[in-house]
């Protein structure tokens, strides 16, 4: 078993408190993403769990076992860092096998090893070249490879696909999901790419200001956020966020009329672009479109609802121009409202 409990882990650097009671448990074999902004304390997290930082409190549990006080070299896992760190002199073969003869296996363990982990990760017909002959995405996999090739319990992963460039990401977002399927290897994996997270992640834990804000899977994070930030951190574009008053179990907006939670002034109504449809006939929620933009797939409407901004998603062959009037169509059910004072997600009925 390699599951991994974070219980309360605290971290402070002077009189800053980088991480504020983190827990978080992730099971055996689970990929987890770990989410957010630069700063938000991910980074710092995973070199605790890795034992690069000491944690001020609480405590990281690794397969039934307290890592807390234990140096890296004893926790049975391995690291892959954003820069891809292989060594130029060595060949990949030998960078594959570096781990393992840290181990001190027998050559014919590491023969077999190194070969297994190069073939997951379609390496191959790389391994008498020398990493100045490889490209970045071959680099990368060399030291996806030498991960695995030492089997952790454990493999953790910071930023490893952000030096790629975009279609070397997602071919390598692919393979990696792939192969960690197979491996069987629990992950947890830094990133500030949504788009990684929730294409990679079987749950992704939200983080913000140095405590978690949300953890779920990838659709019930994108679906309910938790907070305001999620909803404005997850998704492109980014969630709506509308102040409306509700009043007697409803919220107006022009003419339009939704139920709401909660009587007050502090209420937002949290809306998806692509949750919201064009009205046929004008009616509904009314939209000041100010720009169009094409993306293909669909059209990007940038306006106002209620004099405050707001993205719709519309079908690419939607006839809409900059400077009118359109209406919304919304699904009550498709929509999250938002406690103004406190930022937090009203819990649906």
């Amino acid at each position: 078993m390699a599951d991994i409990v974070i219980d309360r882990v605290v971290k402070e650097f002077g009189s800053f408190r980088a991480l504020q009671e983190v827990s978080l448990t992730v099971n055996d074999g689970e990929f987890v993403a770990l989410l957010g902004p630069s700063g938000c304390g991910k980074t710092t997290l995973l070199r605790i769990i890795a034992g690069l930082e000491t944690q001020t409190s609480g405590r990281v549990v690794i397969g039934g076992q307290d890592v807390s006080d234990l140096a890296p070299r004893k926790r049975g896992l391995a690291m892959v860092f954003q820069n891809y760190a292989v060594f130029p002199h060595m060949t990949v073969f030998e960078n594959v096998a570096f781990g393992l003869r840290m181990q001190k296996a027998s050559q014919a363990d590491v023969k077999r090893k190194v070969e297994r982990a190069a073939a997951l990760l379609h390496i191959e017909s790389y391994l008498d070249r020398y990493p100045a002959k490889l490209s970045g995405g071959q680099r990368q996999r060399v030291a996806v490879a030498r991960a695995l090739a030492v089997e952790p319990a454990v493999l953790l992963m910071d930023e490893p696909l952000s030096n790629l460039d975009a279609l070397l990401r997602l071919e390598m977002r692919t393979e990696l999901k792939a192969v960690l399927r197979e491996a069987g290897t629990t992950t947890i994996y830094v990133t500030h790419d949504q788009t990684e997270a929730m294409g990679l992640a079987d749950r992704i834990a939200v983080m913000y200001g140095g405590k978690i804000d949300q953890i779920g899977s990838p659709l019930e994070i994108y679906a309910t956020p938790a907070t305001r930030f999620v909803g404005g951190f997850i998704g492109s574009p980014p969630m709506n966020f509308i102040k409306v008053a509700c009043s007697g179990g409803t919220a107006r907006i022009g003419e339009a009329a939704l139920p709401c939670p909660m009587a007050g002034k502090d209420l937002e109504l949290g809306l998806r672009g692509e949750d919201a449809a064009l009205s046929p006939n004008g009616s509904g929620i009314p939209f000041d479109v100010r720009v169009v933009e094409p993306m293909g797939s669909h059209l990007l409407l940038t306006g106002a609802i209620d004099g405050q901004l707001a993205r719709i998603v519309a079908p690419p062959t939607a006839k809409v121009n900059a400077g009118e009037r359109v209406g919304l169509n919304v699904d009550p059910s498709r929509v999250t409202w938002i406690d103004g004072s406190t930022g937090r997600a009203i819990a649906r009925a």
